[in-house]
């Protein structure tokens, strides 16, 4: 221990005590404990306000889901990612099993998925969005990946995929936009800016194309998967390499068919892209009818196959939108598709993803039921014959 030095004599002059007002101020004087109380200050007036108001955001989660590019499907676990933020432990098995479950169901949730360019486009689960595919009991693993199948109670693709629908006696009038997945702007406002009740339909080569078939069903959409056929004019107008053609083989048909219908799930049936000279084969579609009979799956076109059956729910639309690509054109075309509907009960219409359809489409969509009609989904058109 260090000794104490001695200390000098001198005058000592005793100042009073100051007062306890003087020595709160001259401790604020220190910056160090002045910083402290403002920090102490901030934090108590959030808990108060918080106490008082709640946190606005607390029962309504938000997921941010990023697909930067349109080649690119959604992040692994994402649909995991709900349930963790909802606070809810999930049930099921793996994806298949959560995906049965509507996201509604799950609480209230805000999913915010930005899409190519930065744009967001925001999904509120709760109200027209369809449940969340591949439902597990309609799928089974194939060749190429999973294709749909008949569930073992008899439910088919074809019921559980589509969106549901209640006539009220007014003539239906459905209408097809296709061509969709490979322009994102495209697809994005086909989406978005179309009513639930029109159906979408995908090409299968796009890239992501489960995303956006996710997508179009969390906005109500159902969907169709656009199957490439033999044109009488191939090989000059090429479909793709997995174009099904009149004069092969059954069972390289059904292994073309495989490959196509694993590129995503969702879907509650096909329709064709061109195949004048396939759908004229009675053999050619006959093994495609059957083998989409065997998995449970609808078969829409755009008109070239309205004689063809096959056992399966079918629609043929009356009329292409879009056959010559000029806003007034469209606008009479789809008149026309009214009077249809006036005069047999219902109509299907058909058009592809053009800027100049798709603007046409979104008018008369909002406006289709105020002169007297129902518009519908696709599958309440469709018919077993």
């Amino acid at each position: 221990m260090f000794s104490k030095k001695p200390i000098a004599a001198r005058t000592v002059t005793v100042s009073p005590a100051p007062s306890p007002a003087q020595a709160a101020l001259a401790q604020l004087s220190n910056p160090y404990v002045a910083a402290g109380a403002a920090a102490l200050l901030l934090l108590l007036s959030i808990a108060t306000l918080i106490g008082v108001a709640g946190d606005p955001k607390a029962a309504a989660p938000k997921v941010r889901l990023s697909l930067a590019q349109v080649a690119l499907k959604p992040p692994p676990g994402w649909r995991e990612a709900l349930v963790a933020e909802s606070g809810q432990a999930p049930t099921h098995e793996g994806v298949l099993q959560l995906s049965e479950t509507p996201l509604a169901a799950l609480g209230p949730v805000q999913a915010v998925i930005t899409l190519p360019g930065g744009a967001e486009a925001a999904v509120d689960p709760a109200g027209v969005a369809l449940p969340h595919a591949p439902i597990a009991a309609l799928m089974a693993p194939g060749p190429a990946g999973p294709l749909p199948v008949i569930a073992a109670d008899g439910r088919t693709p074809a019921q559980a995929y589509a969106r549901p629908f209640v006539a009220d006696g007014r003539p239906k009038v459905a209408l097809v936009i296709g061509g969709l997945g490979l322009n994102a702007k495209a697809t994005r406002d086909a989406i978005e800016g179309l009513p639930p009740q029109v159906t979408l339909s995908f090409v299968p080569y796009a890239e992501g194309l489960q995303g956006w078939i996710d997508l179009a069903r969390e906005h109500g959409h159902e969907v169709l998967l656009e199957t490439p056929m033999e044109p009488v004019d191939y090989p000059e107008n090429d479909p793709g390499p997995y174009t099904l053609m009149a004069q092969a083989a059954p069972q390289e048909t059904v292994k073309r068919m495989e490959w196509l219908m694993s590129r995503a799930t969702g879907y509650f049936g096909l329709t064709n892209y061109l195949g004048s000279r396939f759908l004229a084969s009675d053999q050619a579609v006959a093994i495609f009818t059957g083998a989409l009979k065997q998995r449970g799956l609808a078969f829409i076109d755009d008109g070239a196959a309205a004689t063809r059956g096959g056992g399966i729910p079918r629609a043929s639309a009356a009329a292409v939108i879009d056959e010559q690509l000029s806003a007034e054109s469209i606008s009479q075309r789809l008149s026309a598709l009214e009077a249809i509907a006036a005069q047999r009960g219902q109509a299907l219409g058909s058009g592809f993803a053009y800027p100049v359809t798709l603007a046409q489409a979104q008018a008369w969509a909002r406006t289709v039921e105020s002169r007297g009609y129902q518009l519908a989904p696709a599958s309440a058109v469709a018919t077993v014959r």
